[in-house]
């Protein structure tokens, strides 16, 4: 089926779009550029355009003859959010009604939208599942949750189908190295831990040893892209007419800010110096998802269940690719 890919130039979307075009889907990434990379899938694939120009998107909908649509275009870091609401308000919140609305216009009824984990209240053991507590406390959280309501709302009123994909900790890059992840600023913690042994800073910061975990840091569900776009392409090709379903994306197992670093130092043959900082706001003691209804339901499973394996792709990428993709 034709697919519009919305932020898919960017690092999960772009590792969608070349999954669904390995499996010979008419795949097309729509992106304005502001924070994607055009060098991350074949040029014949990318649209260049505004989420919020609903004329346009209409168009490229009608065009293409577009049967679903995959929302990735998002801002995604929770701190900048704290600063900068209004932007993330109106980037993630109205932008993406006007998407709904173009699909509404063009007769498109299908979506899989690309949500988050920090829409849950925080937990200090166990995993989470899709019923779990919701404490959407940053603006960052509560717009992903607002657009799982309009979703929602829109299903019940308009009869579209949708799968909503609640991601744990996107991670890693392709087995070939061409392709990872490069966002301006970087805020995920693998590729700031590797800019260490590339010379690129001199020690990672952690935020809290006081935790209570095991170290006394924070611990997290790190699943990599590849896995993240195989389960996009499951939850596009199970989605039902009408209806919708969520889901939890993660390996279900959760590893700690130090054993991510002892990792990478396994991975790249050097010390990585690091510095004790002060708690950040936001920060919560663990993320791990339970996926079993993801892995149930659509036979999911993923491919990378090893941290080693996971930062050494990464590690690939970046010792390649110092400077990221570069200028678009």
């Amino acid at each position: 089926m034709p697919v519009l890919a919305t932020g898919g130039a960017g690092y999960v979307g772009s590792s969608a779009v070349r999954c669904l075009l390995a499996k010979g889907y008419d795949v097309f990434a729509y992106d304005s550029l502001i924070k994607g990379h055009r060098q991350s899938l074949p040029a014949e694939r990318l649209i260049i355009g505004e989420l919020a120009d609903k004329n346009r998107l209409v168009q490229v909908m009608r065009d293409r003859k577009i049967d679903a649509v995959m929302h990735f275009a998002a801002f995604i870091s929770v701190g900048e959010s704290t600063e900068r609401p209004l932007e993330y308000y109106h980037n993630n919140i109205v932008n993406s009604l006007t998407l709904l609305e173009a699909m509404q216009e063009a007769d498109v009824k299908k979506i899989v939208f690309s949500s988050t984990a920090a829409v849950y209240a925080p937990i200090t053991e166990g995993a989470l599942q899709e019923d779990s507590p919701k404490n959407p406390d940053s603006p960052y959280a509560f717009s992903k949750y607002a657009i799982e309501r309009l979703i929602a709302d829109f299903s019940r009123a308009y009869g579209l189908g949708y799968t909503i994909l609640r991601y744990f900790n996107a991670c890693g890059a392709s087995p070939d190295g061409r392709y990872g992840e490069d966002h301006d600023p970087e805020t995920h913690l693998i590729p700031l831990v590797l800019r260490v042994p590339l010379g690129q800073r001199k020690k990672i910061g952690i935020f809290g040893r006081d935790y209570p975990t095991p170290d006394g840091t924070c611990i997290r569900d790190y699943i990599h892209v590849d896995d993240l776009a195989d389960a996009h392409r499951r939850a596009l090709e199970a989605m039902p007419s009408g209806r919708g379903s969520i889901y939890n994306i993660g390996t279900g197992t959760g590893h700690s800010v130090l054993e991510v670093i002892r990792t990478a130092e396994e991975v790249t043959g050097q010390k990585i110096a690091c510095e004790d900082l002060p708690r950040r706001n936001g920060d919560t003691t663990r993320l791990v998802a339970g996926s079993e209804k993801l892995r149930k339901e659509l036979g999911w499973a993923p491919t990378y269940q090893n941290l080693h394996d996971i930062i050494e792709s990464a590690w690939r990428w970046h010792r390649n690719h110092p400077d990221g993709y570069g200028k678009n």
